[in-house]
């Protein structure tokens, strides 16, 4: 009898030495896959809960956000550090001018340009502004900005006011009749569907908009984001897309504008924000820079009178067109003062004020 007691209390031994090591690694497999209805779903919503990649700012006034540096190391470039810090790689080479974007080189102090005029545009859901390759997202008072890959100029993203209509997940790529002619005509073959995967141009994640064919979505390729590249979509990197559709409600407003030039106040103070297009700058695209900005002030003068206006600061901001915001002006106010009532000197003014008179 003490065999077979051996025999059992052997064999109850390996048992719970197997068991020991199977239910860590059980437990370990079902953390990554998830919950039996949906594998995805629990990492997801704990991306969705972690705290953003981009700063959330309070909307406060036309102005928000701050300027910060890093220095850089020996291994960074340009496309690197925006997709660590979410910034678009066009924003960072106009913002640090004279600085090799693939050859920073060790030690190199860089801008992080994230201060913002926000756009003239209604301040609630999605607002994308081609011009600056930038979406932001207004929710509750506070407004978040991220970088975004946008359209061609052989392909270019609509001017839109559009809804968010669907969130996808693994989403598959069924690429339009515009795509499979290009390929087409290079006599390169293309499926009518890629599906999830890693060479799929939609990335992981996508939000589905009600303008027929266009979708804000991640990317197979992470150079791109923050220019224009895409056939027309929005494209953001995968650790935003991540978190933002999880943010993002069904029905959200998608407005879709094209605004090189904003201006906006901040208290008394009047600031301007310029972009242009490309890494380069021609002087044609310096001339249609200087005349929107001159309408641009005009109709910001109409709308706010009694402004005055540092000639110097508008045509820094124009010369660079970098997207970083300037200071170009004040309003003028008027206060209380105590002055006697009758005058010598032919002044009009009237007793107990006089214009102050913003000196630069």
């Amino acid at each position: 009898m003490w065999r077979n007691s051996w025999r059992i209390g052997t064999k109850l031994f390996a048992f719970l030495a197997l068991t020991l090591v199977i239910l860590p690694l059980q437990a370990q497999s079902d953390r990554q896959a998830g919950p039996a209805d949906g594998g995805a779903e629990k990492p997801l919503a704990k991306a969705a809960d972690r705290a953003p990649r981009v700063p959330v700012w309070t909307v406060a006034s036309d102005l928000v956000g701050e300027l910060s540096v890093m220095t850089t190391q020996y291994e960074d470039t340009f496309a690197g550090i925006g997709n660590r810090r979410s910034l678009g790689y066009l924003e960072l080479v106009k913002a640090n001018p004279g600085v090799d974007p693939w050859l920073p080189g060790e030690g190199t102090q860089i801008t992080l340009p994230r201060r913002y005029v926000l756009p003239d545009a209604k301040r609630e859901g999605i607002v994308i502004n081609l011009a600056e390759y930038r979406l932001y997202y207004f929710h509750q008072g506070q407004v978040q900005v991220y970088p975004v890959g946008v359209g061609t100029e052989d392909n270019p993203s609509p001017l839109t006011d559009a809804r968010v209509i669907m969130r996808l997940e693994s989403p598959a790529w069924y690429p339009p009749k515009s795509v499979r002619a290009e390929y087409d005509a290079r006599n390169e073959y293309l499926p009518r569907m890629i599906p999830p995967g890693p060479d799929n141009p939609l990335g992981p994640y996508a939000l589905l908009l009600s303008e027929d064919g266009y979708l804000i979505h991640g990317t197979n390729k992470q150079f791109g984001v923050g220019m224009a590249v895409s056939h027309g979509c929005f494209r953001m990197y995968n650790e935003d897309i991540a978190r933002f559709i999880y943010q993002v409600d069904k029905g959200t407003n998608v407005t879709v504008i094209r605004q090189p030039v904003k201006i906006g106040l901040r208290g008394r103070e009047i600031w301007l924000e310029v972009h242009r297009p490309q890494e380069t700058y021609s002087e044609r695209e310096r001339e249609q820079l200087w005349l929107e900005v001159t309408r641009v002030i005009n109709e910001f003068e109409q709308q706010h009178p009694g402004v005055e206006y540092q000639r110097r600061a508008i045509e820094l901001a124009v010369q660079q067109a970098d997207g970083l915001p300037r200071m170009i002006g004040e309003q003028l106010t008027r206060v209380a003062v105590d002055m006697p009532r009758d005058r010598n000197d032919g002044s009009s003014e009237q007793a107990g004020e006089a214009p102050v008179r913003m000196l630069f």
